[in-house]
């Protein structure tokens, strides 16, 4: 279960991850100034550990102990959670420098606050609301 979803989203990262590493080899990169350079820093860092992140659960089914099937899969979640959390980094901080760079400092805020919000209310808010949910209704 967890490598299937992993199968999912990681695609998206690499793709992402991949257009990171070809924007210093564009002719208007030099335009960005530093904190255009630290989004994108941070951009392309978070993508990397993402990556990195999200296929460690593959590595972990593969070559990791048999036996430790819990242990494994409980790693794997763990892997995958700071995998999600270091794109939502790489996707905010590629927004908001991206965004700062064609409209300027204003609009770039006001898109990625909202990109924000939406992203917490779907990955955390509405998940944790779920399993509230489930255990409510466990105890009736």
């Amino acid at each position: 279960m967890v490598l299937q979803e992993i199968r999912i989203v990681l695609p998206g990262v690499q793709v992402l991850s991949a257009f990171l590493l070809t924007a210093p080899f564009s002719q208007r990169f030099t335009d960005l100034d530093t904190w255009g350079r630290r989004a994108f820093g941070v951009a392309l860092t978070s993508s990397m550990l993402s990556v990195i992140l999200l296929m460690g659960p593959t590595l972990l089914h593969h070559l990791g102990e048999r036996t430790a099937r819990s242990a494994r899969l409980r790693r794997s979640i763990a892997l995958l959670l700071l995998g999600l959390a270091s794109l939502s980094v790489a996707l905010l901080s590629a927004l908001w420098g991206v965004s700062r760079f064609v409209f300027g400092t204003g609009i770039a805020w006001a898109l990625t606050v909202p990109v924000t919000v939406v992203l917490i209310i779907v990955w955390l808010v509405l998940p944790r609301s779920l399993e509230r949910h489930r255990n409510s209704s466990r105890e009736v």
